[in-house]
């Protein structure tokens, strides 16, 4: 029947497009590197 008005006040006919960042060579992960010292 009619949901598409309540489903859509809630949210749920949105994709969430965020996805996992991907990792980079020279890092550990796709933002962690390794601990950085000035000396």
């Amino acid at each position: 029947p009619d949901f598409r008005d309540s489903l859509k006040r809630a949210g749920l006919l949105t994709r969430d497009a965020r996805m996992v960042e991907r990792k980079k060579p020279g890092l550990k992960k796709a933002r962690k590197a390794s601990q950085f010292s000035k000396r």
